[in-house]
């Protein structure tokens, strides 16, 4: 997996199935979920993490309550970051148990499986703290998978 292309990262991830996952959660909250996966590097995951949050737009919701999954699949490692309005609400606990569905799928290499687990678990906390406006929520960001 070292020196895994664009294409290649598209195969290790269904990008179908994770947007459905997106599109479901997102249907019953007005909170963002983004799903950013990256080649290999040998950087900080969670500074890159970080840079990708910005650079996907996380923290200009309406309501601080996006949730970015970063995967690097090559080094089997992740990060997820939710923007302060989430935050203020789960706490850290919550953070913990979303990791743990995670790494227990990616340990194994299923990272599709991980990733729609966990957008469920993400979507699910989020209608808690903020529900769907119905017909007039807005998808505030896109749910394509980002390939880095």
């Amino acid at each position: 997996m070292v020196g895994m292309s664009r294409r290649s990262l598209r195969k290790c991830v269904n990008q179908v199935r994770v947007v459905e996952a997106i599109r479901a959660a997102e249907h019953v909250t007005s909170g963002e979920i983004r799903v950013s996966v990256a080649h290999f590097f040998w950087g900080d995951v969670e500074k890159t993490a970080r840079r990708a949050f910005r650079r996907l737009g996380m923290e200009n919701t309406a309501d601080h309550n996006g949730v970015l999954i970063f995967l690097v699949p090559s080094r089997k490692r992740f990060v997820v970051l939710g923007d302060r309005g989430i935050h203020e609400k789960v706490g850290q606990a919550f953070w913990n148990d979303v990791s743990a569905c995670l790494s227990s799928h990616f340990r194994r290499g299923a990272f599709t499986e991980g990733l729609v687990e966990g957008v469920r678990m993400v979507g699910d906390r989020l209608a808690t703290h903020f529900p769907s406006a119905g017909e007039v929520d807005r998808n505030e960001l896109s749910d394509d998978v980002d390939f880095q």
